[in-house]
This record gives C-alpha cells, structure tokens and sequence, in this order.
C-alpha cells in the first residue's frame, strides 16, 4: 500500500469501528419501537445538543463551505451564518410546541393538527423526498474524499458509508445513535480546530500573507459585481437557510427526543453555541486556500480541506493532519446520513413497511429496518451518476425545498387555528412543486446565468411567500373545515408542561 494512502485507509477503519462500537454498545438499550423512533423521549439536552450537531454538520459543512469560500467569497459566508441563525428561528418558534404535540414525525404532527389524512400522506412523500435529497451529498462528499485521500473510486466512498450507517442505525434505532452522533460531533470539532492551529502558525512564519491579494480581489466584497442578480440571490439564501432548518426531518425528529418542552429549548440553545463555535473554522481553511491551494478553485474546492494539510506542512505531520481531517469528514458523512436514514425510515415504518400488504404485515421493529434499508439504498443508487454536483450546493437546494414546504406548514399549525387541510395540502403542493422543479432543473443544468437561472438556483425568495399566502388564502376560504380539535391541541401545544403537573 501507498504510504500516502495508509493516514486516509487508517481513518476511515478508526471511525468506523467507533461508530459501530458504540452503536452496538447503545443497542444493550434498545427494546421498544418508541426506543428505535424517539428514544423513549429521554435524552437530556447536553446529549440532545451534541447528537444534532454531530447530524446537523454534514458534508456541506464541513466540506462544502470551505470550498464555496474558496471559490466565491465573503458571499458565501451566508451559508454558516443563515445554518446557524436558523436555530433561532426554530427557537422562538417551534422547539417546544412542537415537542409538546406528542408526535413521532412531521406526518404525525401534521394529521394530529388537521386531523387528516391526506395531509399526512402528502407530508410522508415529502419528508422522504427530502431525506433523500439530503442524503445525495453525504454520498458524494464521502466519493470525494475517498478519491482525494486513497485513490478510490468515486462509489467506494458511497458505498462504505452506506453499509456503516446501516450497520449502526438497524440494530438500535434512535436510542442507540445518539451516542453515536455526539461522539462524531466532537471529533468532527476536533479534526477542523487542530489542524488549523497549526496551519495558522505555518501561516504566521511565512509572514501572514493577505489572502485578498493573491487571487481575485473581489474575494472578500459581498455581492462582488453581481448587481440586482446577486442581491437577490443573496436574500433567497437568507431565506432558505433561516427558515429551512425546522422543515429538516432529521432535525425536527431530535426534538421528540427531549423530556419536554423546556428541555426542547435549553436543547436548541446549546445547538446555537455549539454551531457557532465550530463554523468559525472552514473560513480560516477557505482564506488558508486562497494562499496556498489556488489551483483548487476550479472544480477541485470540495476537498480543501482534505489535501490543506499536506500543502501546507507535508512530511509526518501533515499525513497525520490529513487522516485526522479524512477521519472528520467521514464522520460528517455518518453522523448525518444516520439522522436522515432514522428520519425516513421513521416514516416509512408508519406509512409504507408498516401497512398490511394483504395477508401479511411487518411489525414495529423488523419494519423499521427495512425501512431503514430502503431509506438508505435508493439515494445511494441517485448518487452514483451524481458525484460532480457541489456537496453544499445540493444541501442548498434541499433547504430551499424544506422552507417552501414544511415550515409554512409548522409556523401556521403551531400559531394560527385557521389553518384547514385544504390549505395545508395547497400550500405544500405549491411550495414542494415550484421549489422541487427549481431543484430539478438546477441538478439538471451545469451551468446558467442571468435571472432565469438566479430564480431557479434559488427558489426561495419566490417559493416560501408562494406556500404561505396559499394556505392562507385557500383556508380563509375554506374556514368552515377548520378542524373542531384544533383550539384545544393548540392549547397543549403552547402550554408548558409545568402548569399541566399543576392541574
């Protein structure tokens, strides 16, 4: 074997074997269905906290943003900035009703709200849509950094994570991964902040050069030149983001996890400080890049922060650096592809695996599992002819999607009872078709400019008014079907859980 390729081999087997050690070490507590799905709703928010960061920075987080501000600039820092705001948004918003609704899945809090089921089923086509659509780029970051590290083929890649995640997430559901994700938060923490200490002191011997004067000097002004084109484009972003993360199946599930309400909130402001924390770091590799690694710029940005430390320092230190941020980046690939597998087999288990099929039916835990093999196996098959489309832009793409759908629909259900089924299932329609056209003619497109092209990269600014004024003009008229429950469940989903213990 090469000995350039043993840091990357040797990485790969450490954070597997962990993942799948510690994954059967939290099997020994898993029984029930509500384990698999919720973990019996007890995971503390320290843990709670560490577990949604460990799923939450994916691919396009550790990966893709450095690349992007590689490329394009200080623009692309409303990437970061709009991932980690959102958490507020789901804050002020959402966390602590929603775990108050005493839900498994976005589906079932959607048919407890409107009491139908059509409206349920609608959610289930989306929440496995965007589940896999999330998934795409945890497969293809794990083809590019298994072909940047060790030469392999951009499927290989794919397919490890696909059968380590399967192996971890099959046997104890959610109870177990929890474990499993806060542990690959932390070391995914640890493989960004130690190597660029170091690559900041290399930095400082040679003398802090300006990282704005060795590339193109519009690298660092917002906007750059883009005009109305790129203001907009900006905006859409912001949308996108900031309202994207309480449509994420594989976030909105973390919260079913809490003890309640309070626990819900304390959860997501650990999430913000941790999220923080971690997304002062791809900027520095991006700014390192712009110094040391220019010739990845173009079409190569996504692995720069895999092959930085080799650039840079070299020699034994810069191998052991590499297979620390090759051991990083695989477990960004685990952590989230393991939310997204529970997040969709979840519903699937509900919906698909779990019907009767005639005379025969699975029941909970066996369905659950090969649910979980289906959520995994088809966007497997998506990513093979896929691996060339940017890992943070296709993550973009599936929030644009999630805020033109699911959080109309969780802003309305949880603060307005107007909301009826029928405005429910025109506002997603609106929402999902507009804004999943957009996504399919921008994965199908290489490359496009002007208005046309803004509008579809970026559907949001256009796609989220579209959704919510819809639901509320169809259920303004059809008010009548308001559902005859939904005073008192909105009653339950705003008060805390301190004054029930009271009556």
């Amino acid at each position: 074997m090469n000995a350039d390729v043993v840091p990357g081999v040797v990485a790969v087997i450490l954070v597997s074997v962990a993942t799948l050690a510690i994954g059967t070490w939290g099997l020994r507590i898993s029984r029930t269905t509500s384990d698999f799905l919720v973990a019996s709703r007890t995971v503390r928010p320290r843990l709670n906290a560490s577990a949604i960061g460990g799923e939450y920075l994916s691919a396009a987080s550790f990966l893709g943003v450095a690349g992007l501000l590689l490329t394009f600039g200080a623009e692309m820092l409303w990437y970061p900035v709009g991932w980690t705001a959102g958490y507020l948004v789901l804050l002020v918003l959402v966390a602590a009703p929603l775990r108050r609704s005493g839900a498994y899945t976005l589906p079932d809090f959607a048919e407890a709200r409107l009491g139908s089921r059509g409206v349920r089923k609608l959610c289930s086509v989306l929440v496995v849509g965007i589940g896999w659509l999330y998934l795409l780029p945890q497969f293809q970051g794990a083809g590019v950094t298994l072909r940047s590290t060790i030469g392999a083929p951009p499927w290989a890649g794919s397919l490890v994570v696909a059968l380590v995640v399967l192996a971890s997430v099959s046997p104890g559901g959610m109870r177990s991964i929890t474990f499993v994700q806060a542990f690959q938060f932390w070391l995914k923490l640890t493989a960004l902040l130690v190597p660029v200490f170091v690559l900041l002191a290399v930095w400082a011997a040679d003398g802090a050069p300006d990282p704005t004067t060795t590339a193109a000097s519009s690298w660092s002004t917002p906007l750059a030149s883009g005009g109305g084109v790129g203001l907009y484009t900006t905006y859409s972003l912001i949308v996108a983001t900031f309202l994207g993360t309480m449509g994420l199946p594989h976030v909105v599930v973390r919260f079913y996890t809490n003890p309640d309400g309070r626990a819900a909130r304390r959860t997501t402001l650990a999430v913000l400080v941790l999220l923080g924390v971690f997304y002062v770091l791809p900027p520095l590799y991006a700014a390192l890049g712009r110094i040391y690694a220019p010739d990845l710029i173009d079409g190569r940005s996504d692995v720069l922060v895999l092959e930085l430390p080799s650039l840079m320092v070299g020699g034994l230190l810069g191998a052991v650096l590499t297979g620390l941020v090759t051991a990083g980046a695989f477990a960004a690939f685990l952590s989230t592809s393991s939310g997204l597998t529970i997040a969709v087999a979840g519903v699937l288990s509900q919906d698909v695996t779990g019907r009767r099929w005639g005379s025969y039916r699975l029941g909970g835990v066996a369905s659950f599992r090969v649910a979980a093999a289906i959520a995994v196996v088809v966007p497997l098959l998506m990513s093979l002819p896929a691996q060339d489309v940017a890992v943070a832009r296709t993550v973009g793409l599936a929030f644009a999607v999630t805020a033109s759908t699911f959080a109309p629909l969780l802003m309305l259900g949880i603060w307005w009872r107007g909301l009826t089924p029928a405005g429910a299932v025109a506002g997603l329609l609106v929402g999902g078709l507009g804004s999943g056209a957009a996504v399919a003619w921008t994965l199908a497109t290489s490359s496009s400019s002007g208005w046309a092209a803004a509008l579809l990269g970026q559907p949001a600014a256009w796609s989220v008014p579209a959704s919510l004024a819809t639901m509320v003009v169809v259920s303004k008229l059809t008010a009548a079907s308001v559902p005859a429950h939904a005073g008192r469940f909105m009653v339950r989903l705003h008060t805390p859980e301190a004054v029930d213990l009271q009556r």
